[in-house]
């Protein structure tokens, strides 16, 4: 048995440009992993099948649409694989809250498959299969700090200081379609132009830059989902939140502060002040131990 974590993918900025002829959207954005997320586990079986428990499990379907499942009969495909798994979704993101929860968990399904099956396929090739499934599913396959452009399935890796953040969803849901559709009909995006990378050496230079780029999904974002609004006050309002963002499509605000005490402190209060709303202390950027053997 294999068990493969699936780690928040947090938009520290997102820039946006309007669609193109085949109706993609060019973006750029900067890329961290969180130490909170999901967990899959794969077991050899004669079949291919899924289970999912964890809080959020009961908002998924498991059907033909499902990531995870997607994932695992695109790589049984490509590689040719007779053999089935047991796989297990452990659901603790909340769903559509712009964490890149669904592409992080099919990245994680790929991986421990490409394992469980002895496969030996590399970053690189498992990138070029996770493309067809979305456009973050590469970034997320390295769980790693990156620089994302195109359509977001161009990955550069990017150094970045640890941070400590708190994570906060309404938990009202953020349709990653019906936001870009509202950018659209704002007319947003036409100020877009590729840039560089930014060179954060610090934390002090992330608080800086974060308030410069911005996410242009914002505001079709709290449109969509005007309970963001709520979340953006709570944080401000706090002395301990440095800063806070809209991470992607939203709903999930983040609120940077200085160290996990401090993280530890905010989320407490705010889950005070709000008990429906899910809420996690969480670290960007540091080493994550993504996968577990076990029997």
């Amino acid at each position: 048995m294999l068990r493969v974590f699936a780690p928040a993918k947090i938009n520290l900025t997102l820039q946006v440009g309007p669609p193109g002829g085949d109706g993609m959207h060019p973006l750029q954005s900067v890329v961290a992993f969180a130490d909170v997320g999901d967990w899959v586990e794969v077991a050899p079986s004669e079949g291919l099948t899924l289970a999912m428990d964890g809080p959020f499990a009961p908002m998924l379907t498991q059907d033909e649409d499902n990531l995870v499942l997607r994932a695992a009969r695109l790589l049984a495909a490509e590689g040719q694989v007779r053999a089935g798994a047991a796989l297990r979704l452990s659901k603790h993101l909340p769903v559509a809250s712009g964490i890149g929860g669904g592409s992080s968990d099919a990245a994680a399904a790929l991986k421990a498959l490409n394992q469980l099956w002895a496969l030996d396929l590399d970053v690189a090739a498992l990138a070029q299969l996770g493309r067809r499934l979305g456009a973050d599913v590469p970034v997320c396959l390295g769980a790693r700090s990156a620089w994302m452009t195109g359509a977001g399935e161009q990955v550069a890796a990017l150094a970045l200081p640890e941070m400590d953040v708190v994570l906060v969803n309404p938990l009202r849901p953020a349709p990653t379609a019906q936001v870009f559709q509202r950018f659209d009909a704002m007319k947003l995006g036409a100020d877009f132009e590729a840039r560089e990378a930014p060179a954060w050496r610090s934390v002090e230079e992330v608080v800086t830059g974060l308030a410069e780029l911005g996410n242009d999904l914002a505001a079709p974002a709290r449109f969509v989902t005007p309970e963001i609004d709520d979340v953006a006050a709570a944080l401000g309002l706090h002395p301990l939140v440095r800063v806070a963002f809209l991470s992607g499509s939203g709903a999930t605000m983040v609120g940077v502060v200085r160290e996990a005490a401090h993280a530890h402190h905010v989320a407490r209060d705010i889950l005070s002040a709000h008990p429906a709303w899910w809420v996690a202390p969480a670290r960007l950027g540091a080493a994550l131990d993504a996968t577990k053997a076990g029997v």
